[in-house]
């Protein structure tokens, strides 16, 4: 359906669970976040139900994420009934990697479609001493499981942080010459924690100048339909893509709707709005009245953000809301 910008909507981004097996600096505070209790978190038949009434909007693109999803225990139960749903074109799935090596030909198998891999730096220290722990090996074994698997495309998600991954820019870029991966570096956004770091914010213009590539010609032949500006040099195997939330925002092409694992439906990520779906599918709300409050939330999508001149004013971290 359509805002009331007349903007179509037709992506919804659902997180499945606040649970994450990283701790990672600009996501978390050092002492972690008090996790939802079990209750609080929808059950996947109630994200089934609103799945199947959402494609009676017109939405057809589901993305999943957390947290981190493939935590949440019988996630390939759900991903295989999801990807059966009428209506359903395309099912993603967002991940930091670290069970991909287990997970990703069963996810394959489940019917996801395609896999976007958080990885901000290769660096096995500075990945330990970002995510307070994790193991970079496991995530890069994971990308190249998840081409093995037949996920296509597998994009990888590059946030970029001023004096902590800009010299690693070229080494990501060489991943996308050598393997058919598509690297997406990501202007740092103002959410939660990071909203104190806008100084470690490098814009795309920059990265592009560090990479070299400001005169290739852009391409749109990258299956996604997301607000990645792509560029596919001659000779690469992959393509490296740009998203500028905050230099040049694309608010006013923005597909998506988010649904929070708590059940709260967010018309923007910037926005405090949300619509307690939660509340309505507990107290026995018909489908109508579901559709209503999903074709609710759609019409009242802001115009744009104000991550430019506002940091994050909300009680929830970007783990707590899917990204």
């Amino acid at each position: 359906m359509q805002d009331q910008f007349l903007r179509k909507i037709d992506y919804l981004r659902i997180s499945v669970t606040d649970r994450c097996n990283l701790r990672c600096k600009y996501c978390m505070p050092t002492e972690g976040i008090q996790w939802m209790p079990h209750d609080f978190i929808l059950s996947f038949e109630e994200i089934l139900r609103l799945m199947r009434i959402s494609t009676q909007l017109g939405f057809r693109r589901f993305r999943i994420t957390g947290g981190e999803p493939l935590v949440r225990k019988d996630i390939l139960d759900f991903l295989r009934e999801a990807a059966q749903l009428p209506g359903v074109e395309d099912l993603m799935l967002t991940t930091n990697g670290m069970l991909l090596p287990e997970m990703a030909f069963d996810l394959k198998a489940a019917g996801v479609q395609r896999v976007n891999i958080s990885l901000d730096t290769m660096d096995p220290k500075r990945f330990s001493e970002n995510t307070r722990g994790g193991d970079v090996s496991k995530v890069i074994q994971g990308v190249f499981r998840s081409l093995e698997a037949g996920l296509n495309p597998v994009k990888i998600n590059v946030v970029v942080v001023r004096d902590f991954n800009t010299e690693e820019l070229p080494d990501f870029l060489k991943l996308a010459k050598q393997y058919p991966l598509h690297i997406r570096f990501i202007e740092l956004m103002p959410i939660g924690v990071s909203s104190d770091h806008r100084t470690d914010f490098v814009p795309i213009t920059e990265m592009k100048e560090r990479l070299g590539i400001l005169e290739e010609p852009p391409t749109q032949d990258i299956r996604g339909g997301g607000p990645a500006e792509y560029f596919r040099p001659s000779g690469y195997k992959g393509s490296i893509g740009f998203i500028s939330a905050l230099s040049r925002h694309f608010c006013n092409t923005c597909n998506r709707v988010r649904l929070t694992a708590d059940g709260k439906l967010r018309p923007c990520l910037h926005s405090r709005h949300e619509v307690d779906l939660r509340e309505a599918l507990r107290n026995d709300s018909s489908d109508a009245d579901l559709l209503k409050l999903f074709a609710q939330a759609v019409w009242n999508k802001p115009a744009e953000h104000h991550m430019n001149s506002q940091a994050w004013q909300d009680t929830r971290v970007m783990s707590q809301i899917g990204g």
